[in-house]
């Protein structure tokens, strides 16, 4: 056998392994891609001709070459058991705390790393090159998958030469880690089936794992997958702690997550879960959670197993972004130009960490396509900020008696007194015979009236002349118009243009129910946005308030709290919710209270010294409530001129107090 052969191959696979320890586990580059591909095929054609040279551990050998009929069962010498979740700081004291009791007096010192969204593996390497990669299966007994785990790139065939840690390459060595698809990996791959008129995978770790499991190993070959160690499994004693064991993997040839600390106090802890999470998002792979254990692996072996988890080690699971919940109803939603945007209403659930219970479903072709029904039970995502989505119906759940949504229909059960249309080649209903300015036109005039934000000189006239100028296009952009935009219409000139600001600039910091009443929320007028208001004490409440919640406030049942919660989700709403932060519009609560706290007040026929607004304003500025109608809860019907019996007699059937005016003012 030529020794010059055997040198230039032992070299080749020498500096393709140094190159891909650069690339892989330190992140940076010794050489081109493509020069390290043309030392890869001069490798192969060496190995080619000289076949006797070939070893395992070749860079050439990750490849293999027939499909599987199944995989072999492989059990575990170590069980890969999985971690008990906490999902808040109160938690993560908890099981300090607990590990406390077990072993007094030890120092606090934890090892947290990134928890990766992908498949649990473990490799199994003998005097340093890779023999076996079994699946975790259900911790005990696992699948050897050895064949595919060849093809990842970054998964070493041998383990690298290191002076400080050679033992490693002796005897036994366990690398326990993730296989994950890397975000831009899983976008290339989509965009590449897409041009082939393939469809898109769903997730990066639905895929990884699936990817593993496919017997054909030349299919997993053509899916980019990596490995990310996180334990390294060696006699006892020779891996002291944690942290040794990352820094081992590292030396070796394993990358490992990069996000990794150590730290001394649950404090600490913390700390490194919210870092992680602000920058989550941004990282290569994705994520959801963080592992913590403790750092001394004598302490963590001596703390023991408590069911199928350590009590050493805890997963902090970031909020799901992913939920199921049941379509309770789907109510549709007006915007202001006229759009009816179909909204489905859920029983409340945590996504992403805020509890939703309502999202958008954009429009009746959507609904058809997902084949939304009330009663199914529905995945809902929210990725990052976007408001939440109904991703896809589980069929499976889905009751017998569950009809498809009739959108037209419900149109007319929903809004009677409306007709809609449908534009050809539109998805969207609309109002029919109600352009988008002319609804605007009705919603600002109501928002400026008197019962609402009360903007003096806001009159139907000028309303009319700015949006058809087009320098209104919503509430918010009254706050953003200036004096020579309003000197370019007849209507205004220098003292009348001032009036005008003046008037709207006052009304920045408007009460809030006021803001809420002005909004026009369908089936919101005075008195229930005092009652929201009063309920919740800040827009943002209101605004994330459940069915329930909305349900629980007097006086708002079923129709009302839908018809608010479908006011919140709708998109256009939120922009200019948004909109109005950014101009400087804020709202104040200033809970009412006086002398008529908790009575209620319904005024009748005709009052001599005040309107019947001019009363209601009165009765709330004392804490009282102003009903339209006599109810079990009324404790006054101020009668005046004119009376109808209808509420006289309602009033003796309940019991309810009739006053005459002169009595009323006494009680103001």
């Amino acid at each position: 056998m030529p020794d010059q052969p055997k040198e230039r191959i032992k070299q080749l696979r020498d500096i393709i392994n140094d190159y891909r320890y650069h690339y892989h586990v330190l992140n940076e580059s010794t050489m081109s891609e493509a020069a390290a591909d043309s030392l890869k095929h001069e490798l192969s054609q060496l190995e080619a001709a000289y076949p006797e040279l070939i070893t395992p551990d070749s860079p050439t050998q990750r490849v293999a070459g027939t499909a599987l009929d199944k995989f072999t069962k492989v059990t575990h010498q170590v069980p890969m058991i999985s971690l008990n979740d906490v999902f808040d700081s109160g938690e993560v004291e908890q099981w300090v705390t607990r590990m406390d009791k077990l072993l007094p007096g030890r120092k606090h010192e934890f090892y947290c790393d990134i928890k990766m969204d992908g498949l649990a593996c473990a490799l199994v390497y003998e005097n340093g090159v890779l023999v076996q990669a079994v699946t975790r299966g259900d911790s005990r007994v696992g699948e050897d998958v050895t064949m595919n785990v060849r093809t990842i790139e970054n998964v070493p065939l041998r383990l690298r030469k290191n002076q400080k840690h050679d033992f490693l390459l002796a005897g036994r060595t366990e690398v326990r880690g993730e296989i994950v698809m890397l975000k831009n990996d899983f976008e290339t791959l989509n965009k590449a089936r897409e041009k082939q008129g393939l469809p898109s995978f769903k997730n990066p770790r639905n895929l990884a794992a699936g990817t593993i499991r496919q017997l054909n190993p030349k299919l997993v070959a053509e899916r980019p997958l990596t490995f990310f160690g996180y334990d390294l499994l060696r006699p006892e004693n020779e891996v002291p702690t944690n942290q040794d064991a990352y820094d081992m993997l590292n030396q070796i040839g394993i990358a490992t997550s990069g996000q990794s600390r150590k730290v001394s106090s649950v404090d600490e802890v913390m700390q490194f879960v919210n870092e992680l999470d602000t920058k989550r998002n941004n990282l290569p792979y994705n994520t959801d959670g963080v592992v913590i254990k403790v750092n001394d692996r004598e302490w963590f072996e001596r703390l023991g197993v408590v069911g199928k988890s350590p009590r050493g080690a805890v997963a902090y699971k970031y909020a799901a972004e992913e939920a199921t919940t049941i379509v309770k109803d789907i109510v549709i939603s007006i915007g202001r130009t006229g759009a009816a945007t179909p909204v489905a209403v859920f029983d409340p659930v945590d996504v992403a960490g805020t509890t939703v219970q309502h999202a958008s479903l954009h429009n009746a072709d959507e609904i058809r396509r997902k084949d939304v029904r009330v009663g199914d039970t529905v995945i809902i995502f929210k990725a990052g900020d976007i408001i939440p989505q109904v991703e896809r119906v589980l069929i499976e759940l889905r009751p017998h008696n569950a009809k498809p949504f009739d959108y037209p229909g419900e149109l007319k059960r929903q809004y009677p007194e409306l007709e809609f249309e449908r534009g050809e080649g539109e998805a969207v209903y609309r109002v029919k015979g109600a352009t988008g300015p002319l609804l605007l036109k009705r919603a600002l005039q109501h928002f400026a009236s008197r019962g609402a934000l009360d903007i003096d000189t806001l009159g139907e006239k000028n309303v009319i002349a700015l949006v058809d100028a087009g320098l209104v296009n919503d509430f918010a952009d009254i706050y953003t118009l200036t004096k020579e935009q309003l000197l370019t219409l007849d209507r205004f000139a220098e003292i009348s243009a001032e009036k005008l600001l003046n008037a709207i600039a006052d009304k920045k910091h408007p009460p809030l129910e006021r803001f809420v009443y002005a909004l026009g929320i369908r089936h919101v007028g005075v008195q229930t946005a005092i009652d929201l208001v009063n309920q919740f004490g800040s827009l943002d409440k209101l605004s994330r308030a459940t069915i329930d919640e909305l349900r629980n406030v007097d006086g708002v049942g079923e129709v009302v709290a839908e018809s608010v919660a479908a006011w919140f989700v709708d998109e256009d709403n939120q922009n200019l919710l948004e909109k109005f932060k950014q101009v400087g519009v804020e709202p104040y609560f200033e809970k009412k209270s006086g002398k008529l706290d908790g009575q209620s007040f319904v005024v009748t026929g005709t009052l001599e010294h005040m309107s019947r607004d001019e009363a209601a304003e009165r009765i709330r500025a004392l804490g009282g409530t102003f009903q339209s109608s006599v109810g079990k809860d009324t404790t006054y019907l101020v009668a005046g001129g004119n009376v109808g019996a209808s509420k006289l007699k309602k009033a003796q059937t309940y019991g309810t107090k009739v006053i005459n005016e002169q009595e009323f003012l006494k009680l103001l």
